[in-house]
């Protein structure tokens, strides 16, 4: 006599490749706008149009010349070399500050901590507009706007929040007795935070460094108010262009970006495997 069939067990896979089979149509749903914009940057014609040639897949019809157009144009050239330096040195500012807050977030004895998280945070709660208008206006008392300084303050301040979330998830599972037995080995709290505490946030650290350098990078608004002629970044380029003259030339950036993001995302994915690998071995 055959055994009854588990109808549990089958409606539990079938749920779970349902699940799955939705997640991926989602993930082609949101991909498919941005895999469109690949095969365009590669039109030998200035349309932001398939031509027939491409559609017929005609090699003639292909063509990098408006990637060799960014490398010609010294206005691209100068918006990537700002975006860089802007990206690295908030990238960098953020790292610090947000590291220090998140280990100070993460103590017992810290005061008032919802208040001070929830303020350090604001930057992601708060829309970007206000936020642009706000630091415009206080720039203008410091002379500010129109510098690379003021730029690069105000992208660390918005790349605060996400190191401060990555460290304080990597601080979550952190073990206090260690900087506890490196204090009473007699080496300083400043010694034992380096050699002890760093290593084993590294992960979140660079994590959060990463996520900070990707959100001044692709910042466009506080660019619109902050920045002069002579920090014109990638993004505000972008919005130039589409304004004054449109060409593939944007989509070659944009095309080039998302690479860079794709590459931040496989690097981000092997930090947390390496967080999570550390943690299974503790």
């Amino acid at each position: 006599m055959s055994p009854l069939p588990d109808y549990y067990t089958i409606w539990h896979k079938a749920g779970h490749y349902g699940l799955r089979v939705m997640a991926g149509l989602v993930l082609i749903f949101l991909m498919l706008p941005i895999l469109v914009i690949m095969p365009l940057s590669f039109n030998a014609e200035p349309f932001f149009t398939f031509t027939q040639g491409m559609l017929s897949l005609d090699p003639d019809a292909y063509s990098t010349r408006w990637y060799q157009e960014i490398v010609d144009d010294q206005k691209w050239r100068i918006a990537i070399r700002n975006s860089f330096v802007i990206g690295i040195a908030a990238a960098s500012i953020a790292t610090v500050l947000g590291t220090l807050a998140a280990v100070g977030l993460a103590s017992p004895w810290m005061p008032f901590k919802r208040v001070i998280t929830a303020l350090l945070l604001s930057p992601m709660i708060v829309p970007l507009i206000i936020i642009a208008a706000g630091m415009f206006f206080f720039y203008t008392q410091f002379n500010l706007v129109g510098t690379f300084t003021g730029l690069i303050i105000a992208h660390a301040a918005l790349g605060v929040p996400f190191v401060i979330i990555t460290v304080t998830a990597t601080l979550s599972g952190f073990d206090r007795s260690l900087f506890v037995a490196g204090l009473s080995l007699g080496a300083s709290p400043i010694k034992v935070f380096w050699d002890v505490v760093i290593p084993l946030i590294r992960p979140g650290v660079i994590s959060g460094g990463l996520f900070a350098f990707v959100t001044s990078f692709d910042e466009v608004v506080l660019v619109l108010f902050l920045a002069g002629p002579e920090q014109r970044t990638i993004p505000r380029q972008m919005f130039s262009g589409l304004r004054e003259q449109i060409n593939p030339t944007i989509l070659a950036v944009a095309t080039l970006l998302v690479v860079l993001s794709a590459t931040m995302l496989f690097v981000l994915e092997a930090l947390r495997r390496r967080s999570a690998r550390l943690r299974g071995q503790e």
